[in-house]
């Protein structure tokens, strides 16, 4: 359960409208406009609200879906699944488990080795560089 909840009002003053939108609304970002969708430089991806390390490029794969996906997360810990059956689906939805931001949804059609697919907003990440794994 997240524990280090920001204000609506501070996350108001820090996010973009749509950032906003995607992680204290639950929104979705349309598919194949994020900027993480097909980006490829090594390193992490951040919760935009608090900072917390969530995923490694080194999970990351083309699903295809239009967002970028990872095949599992930095830890497991950090993240919070709660079931999600709007639009008359059974998903799973993911959120930081710090702070409680809205990440997207994960799914049981990834590749091996977990068969999992993270399927994450970009506007609710931010990637940091890892100099020592760029080639």
């Amino acid at each position: 359960m997240a524990t280090d909840k920001p204000s609506p009002k501070d996350l108001r003053e820090k996010l973009s409208p749509e950032q906003y939108e995607i992680c204290v609304n639950h929104g979705t970002e349309r598919p194949f406009t994020g900027r993480y969708n097909t980006f490829s430089l090594k390193g992490r991806y951040r919760c935009v609200c608090c900072g917390k390390n969530l995923f490694s490029s080194d999970a990351k794969f083309d699903s295809g879906s239009g967002w970028p996906s990872f095949w599992e997360p930095l830890n497991e810990e950090d993240i919070e699944y709660i079931s999600d059956t709007s639009y008359g689906m059974v998903r799973t939805e993911v959120n930081c488990n710090k702070c409680g931001s809205h990440l997207g949804h994960v799914f049981d059609d990834g590749p091996r080795p977990t068969n999992l697919r993270y399927c994450i907003n970009s506007l609710s990440l931010l990637h940091e560089v890892d100099a020592t794994k760029q080639s």
